[in-house]
């Protein structure tokens, strides 16, 4: 896993033996797994390496930036919305260890899979929720309680933000995987925004090759609490986006 490992140095992140080795099994479980549940349309080896291991750590740089070199110690608490095959969490739990990560994903197929990767990586600090975002982000023990929150592919950007910054607590940080208009996008999400809590969104262009071709993060704090009637229920805020004429 050369791209890997020379594009996880490039983010500060050294990868050791034992944590390649677990990248080698949640490559072969997730392709395994493919077979009979749709969880990736990339089924080239290095491709999973690439475009989702590596594109998952890309991740790493904002957190870095916002907690510097206590990142590796700092248990932080963190949640992944709508993961799908585990992506960005896992990835990032298998890079930074002390991440506490919650693993949300309504897909029933889907959550069965993480949780024998869960099981089958021996990994801890790491749960799996099968529920929609928009009711169990007005769940006491998971309102405004996440350091962090990723979310990649998720939907447009203000349905995102909806889903993802009322699970932070302020001060914390949403880390969006983005590819596309993002200032265009950014600007149509300015309502969005600042209706629930959050700061001016900032984009931060991913350098790391082979991913350098237009990808970026859409990085949000937590500036203020999210008003109590969001997320809206189920399905309107992809529907009725916040913003939208």
């Amino acid at each position: 896993m050369d791209t890997l490992v020379a594009g996880a140095e490039a983010l500060g992140v050294a990868l050791g033996a034992e944590q390649l080795a677990a990248f080698a099994r949640y490559r072969d479980e997730l392709l395994a797994w493919n077979a009979r549940v749709n969880l990736t349309s990339i089924v080239a080896p290095a491709e999973v390496e690439t475009r989702h291991f590596l594109d998952s750590l890309t991740c790493v740089a904002p957190l870095r930036a916002r907690w510097g070199p206590a990142l590796s110690v700092l248990p932080l608490r963190c949640i992944d919305v709508g993961s799908g095959g585990g992506f960005p969490g896992v990835p990032l739990r298998l890079a930074l260890p002390r991440l506490r990560v919650t693993l949300l994903e309504a897909t029933g197929k889907k959550v069965a899979f993480l949780e024998h990767l869960i099981a089958t990586l021996g990994l801890g600090g790491v749960a799996t929720i099968a529920e929609r975002a928009e009711t169990l982000a007005h769940a006491p023990a998971h309102r405004e309680s996440y350091d962090a929150a990723f979310a990649r592919a998720l939907a447009p950007l203000p349905a995102l933000l909806e889903l993802t910054l009322p699970f932070l607590r302020v001060g914390g940080l949403l880390v969006a995987q983005r590819k596309g208009d993002l200032a265009g996008e950014v600007a149509a999400a300015a309502f969005a925004c600042e209706t629930l809590g959050g700061a001016a969104p900032r984009i931060e262009p991913v350098t790391v090759p082979p991913l350098d071709d237009g990808r970026a993060l859409v990085v949000v704090e937590k500036a203020a609490p999210t008003p109590a009637a969001y997320p809206r229920r189920p399905g309107v805020p992809a529907k009725r986006p916040l913003g939208a004429r």
